[in-house]
């Protein structure tokens, strides 16, 4: 949940936008911020990792994605909780928006990320999930008419060439599959795009925490619910090493880095916080290689560069827009 904060879509990284962007910080205020978007970034690439290496146990989506859920329920109702003391008591429009973006952002982000990379690799999965500051534009752009400035628009066009680069060279090893699995991971980040656009207002009602918190446990709540109509109750027992890691998924690449991104947002303005999660990307293609002994290929390597290089470019000049 970096915005990747990459990183949703599993949780997308909670780049929820704030009510104001704070300063930088100096001294070592910036270098807790630093650290803490650094180590946020790592940790939410790290989830599709351990998905592929639940799926080695023979596991489904619908049963993986239910278990990370459940594992993660009692830290996000927690973090609502909390966020919510002494706060007014939710209205009945605000629960609406709360359960539409926890179904569209979180929910259904989350389900369709499982889902596809059950087809295509670590790397190409963070790489098409990284494209999601260039979906937040487009559909504003198709919704209010939003311009799109021609440095953000070669930016874009620049990161998507990169997607298609990698795209092409894993379709040429794995056929259907990779067109399947990358669709499904797109529409993944689609999925939480649209949660970026209508969240805005119910942000700064709310406040980020507290958003998240309420709309993540409205997605546990669904996983849960999904499993329960779609799989019967013997499809529960698994590997013991699913149990694991999606303990680990839920605890260390979900929770974890939502809260420390959120605090290096604080300390460092979500502009910096953002620059830095760049290295999710790369931390995920060294992940898959090392971990998962994905192929590391001139393909993949110069995808990667032109993707970082265009969201880099897309992102200056959207600040310079403003």
């Amino acid at each position: 949940m970096c915005a990747n904060v990459s990183s949703a879509p599993s949780i997308p990284a909670p780049a929820t936008p704030t009510p104001a962007t704070p300063a930088p910080g100096t001294g070592k205020s910036l270098t807790a911020g630093l650290v803490l978007a650094f180590l946020g970034s790592i940790a939410f690439s790290g989830k599709a990792i351990i998905v592929k290496l639940a799926y080695r146990h023979g596991v489904d989506a619908v049963t993986l994605i239910m278990y990370r859920m459940l594992f993660a329920l009692p830290i996000f109702a927690a973090m609502a909780w909390w966020a919510g003391r002494g706060q007014p008591a939710l209205t009945r429009k605000d629960w609406l928006g709360v359960l539409g973006l926890g179904f569209t952002g979180y929910y259904l982000g989350s389900f369709l990320d499982f889902a596809g990379l059950a087809y295509v690799s670590a790397s190409l999965e963070r790489l098409i999930l990284y494209l999601n500051p260039t979906l937040v534009v487009l559909l504003g752009w198709l919704l209010y008419r939003r311009g799109i400035g021609w440095g953000q628009a070669a930016g874009m066009l620049l990161s998507y060439c990169g997607v298609v680069l990698v795209f092409g060279h894993e379709a040429h090893l794995q056929g259907a599959n990779a067109a399947w699995g990358s669709l499904l991971v797109f529409l993944s980040a689609a999925s939480y795009a649209i949660y970026l656009v209508y969240s805005g207002e119910l942000v700064q009602r709310l406040g980020s925490l507290r958003l998240v918190g309420l709309a993540t446990t409205v997605a546990c709540l669904c996983c849960l619910a999904q499993f329960a109509l779609l799989r019967p109750l013997s499809a529960a027992v698994v590997a013991p090493e699913v149990i694991w890691l999606s303990l680990l998924n839920a605890t260390l690449c979900t929770a974890a880095p939502v809260l420390m991104v959120m605090m290096a947002v604080e300390r460092i303005g979500a502009g910096v916080a953002a620059q830095t999660g760049m290295v999710g990307p790369l931390s995920t293609i060294v992940m898959g290689v090392w971990i998962l002994d994905e192929p590391f290929t001139v393909w993949v390597a110069a995808g990667t560069v032109l993707v970082i290089a265009g969201i880099f470019v897309f992102t200056r000049m959207a600040r310079q827009r403003r």
